[in-house]
């Protein structure tokens, strides 16, 4: 893998991780349960991105 690749991939793995990390805060403050569990489903979603990502090096 190149440097540039392994650039883009520790940026899509920071990303990932500051989406996980905002999912989590947000379904925590929700009182609408509907609506906090379509967070929690996008928090097990950018941990599965995350965990593929890392995968690749």
């Amino acid at each position: 893998m190149t440097s540039k690749e392994l650039l883009y991939v520790e940026d899509a793995l920071e990303h990932e991780k500051f989406m996980e990390t905002c999912s989590k805060n947000a379904s925590s403050q929700l009182q609408d349960q509907t609506l906090a569990n379509y967070i929690k489903q996008l928090e097990q979603k950018h941990t599965e991105l995350y965990n593929k990502f890392l995968n690749l090096l």
